[in-house]
């Protein structure tokens, strides 16, 4: 039977090397922060509690996490790692007998399934402390796991490593598994002798090694996960990590990305079996796509909903908005939030909408610009028709009933009702609704003037 444990996460640092008025752990990958990623790995491990300790920027982080059923420690100071373990010591007392899992918010690849055998490793051993540890070709940034043997000694840190000890290369990767009990006891005796005068939650392995206590460790060969974010470029290169993650995972489940290198899509994006991804296509937030859709290059979509048989031509954008199953869109369509796009409908070239719904199978070739609009089923919009839907105060509605015919180059000026199947004549400007079944034409009377452009050239 699994041992309950408690989960800390370290949060609070600022993370100078990101150059960012952001702290480092809410910067993002693939639409979740670091830390939000941290905290999805250890919530599949089912803890008991989780605790953040939280310094730098406080309230953003915790405002970022609202939504989860985590608690809050306060760092006033970042002096290091063991410093802020300290921070929290009040809220574990009560919870001595268990085990803590502390963790780095700045380690988004790591995986539950990579920490599952790590936890069990520690509580069958019944170790005092279990850390995680790894070889590496290159250790650079490391801490250094020293030994006489095979028996562990200590962790040094690389700042105040030997050029001897630098070349080790098996490393601390900065996740650890404590006894509540004995981690509290150890804090204390904890210095800040070394080259950054900071208090290292390392020092406590060495500590525990003196007082015999139970020290082990768990390796893993998933290097990729315990690297550490602590640039702009390590950064990118997670997020390239995490974005191929999340086109396997796709793949896996029936959904077919035609080129893997240049697809954006947010973890949280949910895609129908047989859908079709072409190149270059973003797809971002909480979007759900159908079943059996086509998107082709360049499009963008961000927070929206596509049911089945969607295609989506090249080089469309679409924000908060929803398509309904069979419709057709683009290319170069601009869907601006609250758009509803209803089942069988075709939306063109060139055609903006933003708060409209579009009825079913009505169609809008080319040219458009609907706002604030309800146009019903089996409507047929010509080519350079405009809603005026602003007046410099307010918005206004149109609403154009089922089966109307609004000819090309025509100007609906909000508000306006356009009846069911009423015709608009072409280079209209409406300002009054139309009846059902009736035909609408507002526009000057053509003048001709024979001869103009010679007798122009004379003078």
């Amino acid at each position: 039977m699994k041992k309950e444990f408690l989960v800390l996460i370290l949060a609070a640092g600022e993370g100078t090397r990101f150059k960012s008025e952001k702290i480092k752990v809410l910067h993002t990958l693939m639409g979740k922060s670091m830390l939000q990623l941290v905290l999805d790995c250890v919530f599949r491990l089912r803890p008991e509690k989780i605790h953040i300790v939280v310094g730098y920027q406080k309230e953003d982080v915790m405002k970022a996490v609202l939504s989860r059923k985590v608690d809050f420690v306060f760092q006033k100071r970042q002096l290091g790692t063991a410093h802020a373990v300290l921070a929290a010591r009040e809220v574990l007392k009560g919870d001595r007998e268990r085990d803590l899992l502390i963790i780095n918010a700045d380690l988004p690849l790591l995986r539950a399934e990579t920490l599952k055998p790590f936890l069990s490793l520690h509580q069958k051993e019944g170790n005092s402390l279990t850390f995680l540890s790894a070889e590496l070709e290159n250790p650079a940034g490391f801490g250094r796991i020293l030994r006489s043997g095979d028996k562990i000694i200590k962790i040094i840190e690389e700042k105040d490593a030997t050029p001897s000890q630098r070349r080790i290369k098996e490393i601390n990767a900065g996740v650890y598994l404590f006894k509540i009990k004995d981690l509290l006891q150890a804090l204390p005796k904890v210095s800040n002798q070394n080259k950054k005068k900071e208090y290292y939650l390392t020092d406590v392995i060495e500590i525990l090694i003196n007082e015999n206590k139970k020290v082990g460790l768990y390796k893993t060969s998933l290097l990729e996960e315990i690297t550490g974010i602590n640039s702009r470029y390590e950064l990118a290169k997670a997020i390239e990590a995490i974005r191929e993650r999340k086109v396997k995972s796709l793949t896996e489940k029936g959904v077919t990305v035609y080129d893997p290198s240049t697809a954006w899509i947010d973890l949280d994006v949910k895609i129908g079996q047989d859908t079709t991804i072409y190149s270059s296509v973003i797809v971002e937030g909480k979007t759900v796509i159908g079943s059996q859709c086509q998107l082709y290059p360049f499009v963008h979509i961000i927070n929206s909903r596509l049911g089945d048989r969607v295609k989506i031509l090249s080089s469309t954008m679409i924000e908060e908005s929803s398509i309904g199953d069979e419709a057709q869109v683009g290319p170069f369509t601009h869907f601006r939030p609250k758009t509803v796009i209803q089942e069988g409908a075709k939306v063109g070239n060139f055609v903006e909408m933003k708060n409209t719904t579009f009825g079913k199978h009505s169609k809008a070739g080319h040219l458009t610009y609907l706002g604030d609009c309800k146009v019903e089923g089996k409507v047929n919009i010509g080519a350079g028709t405009i809603t005026c839907n602003y007046d410099g105060k307010k918005k206004h509605k149109t609403f154009i009933g089922e089966g109307a015919f609004i000819g090309s180059g025509t100007e609906l000026v909000a508000p306006v009702k356009i009846g069911k199947k009423a015709y608009v004549g072409a280079g209209s400007t409406i300002t009054e609704n139309v009846s059902s079944e009736s035909l609408a034409i507002s526009r000057g009377k053509q003048v001709q003037i024979l001869g103009w452009t010679r007798k122009k050239g004379k003078k």
